[in-house]
């Protein structure tokens, strides 16, 4: 495990989040590896679903799948999972390395019972399920609408923040992944390749790739090309009389058409057209 995580802390936030939104959360490690939830006992519908092999797995692929968007899209993904419930997850990021997931589920997010029993059982019709028992699972279940969904994902950011903010979660200072993310922090507006890294963090390129799938979730060229094209985001925004090409050198690139080249594919629009819708 490249972070550390305070459980006595993060149960007690935990506690508070389902205090007020009465929905069960829960943490992963960067892994997918469930450190904490709360409540501990999961919906009943989600312990039928889990009892059987095929919702088993179907439950793991729904938790990686849901991880790699939210990560993609570096924020909260709502989702409605392959059993049909909703839920909604969220990255954590210890300065611009991932470190884990905070994740609520099992909402029964319908505008009546009989809605959501049709989907439900439709969802899990290939499980071998006895119907009645799974129609008792969420019988009685409160219908939550979008917007408390919505509302609800807003606190889960909130709660994320905090949890971030307060340490919560750390990088274990001494091990690699805490130098590679200093170092790239430091260093990325220089010329950097995979062989200057290594060097400087005395690790070999196999361990280099290794720590930064764990870390960002993609390759390490890809991760500086992230830290670039954020901080001339920053510099597009904030200092208005900067030229393009001092921006450019200033994110690392001597290349001043290359950089424009690399920030209209990165964001989707040239540094120009991003500086004027930011006016």
């Amino acid at each position: 495990m490249v972070s550390v995580f305070n459980f006595e802390q993060l149960q007690s936030l935990l506690q508070d989040f389902h205090r007020i939104s009465n929905i069960r959360i829960t943490v992963f490690d960067h892994n997918l590896t469930e450190l904490v939830s709360y409540p501990e006992q999961r919906a009943p519908l989600c312990q039928i679903v889990r009892g059987t092999e095929e919702g088993m797995l179907a439950c793991a692929a729904c938790d990686r799948n849901a991880c790699a968007a939210a990560s993609k899209q570096s924020g909260t993904y709502i989702y409605r999972c392959h059993a049909g419930l909703t839920e909604a997850v969220i990255p954590l990021y210890v300065g611009n390395a991932l470190v884990g997931y905070l994740l609520f589920g099992h909402v029964f997010a319908y505008k009546s019972f009989e809605e959501g029993w049709d989907a439900i059982q439709q969802c899990c019709k290939n499980y071998p399920i006895d119907k009645e028992k799974l129609r008792k699972s969420i019988y009685g279940s409160p219908c939550v609408s979008d917007e408390y969904i919505l509302s609800a994902a807003k606190i889960l950011h909130a709660t994320a923040s905090y949890l971030v903010l307060e340490r919560m979660a750390t990088l274990k200072e001494d091990s690699s992944a805490s130098k590679l993310n200093r170092y790239l922090n430091e260093n990325y507006t220089h010329p950097l390749t995979a062989q200057d890294i290594c060097a400087a963090l005395d690790i070999g390129r196999t361990q280099l790739y290794k720590l930064s799938a764990q870390l960002y979730g993609c390759g390490i060229t890809q991760q500086i090309k992230k830290l670039r094209m954020e901080r001339a985001k920053q510099l597009l925004t904030d200092s208005p009389n900067m030229s393009i090409a001092d921006i450019a050198c200033a994110c690392g690139y001597c290349d001043y058409n290359y950089f424009i080249a690399v920030f209209s594919q990165f964001v989707g629009q040239s540094p120009n057209a991003f500086r004027k819708k930011g006016r």
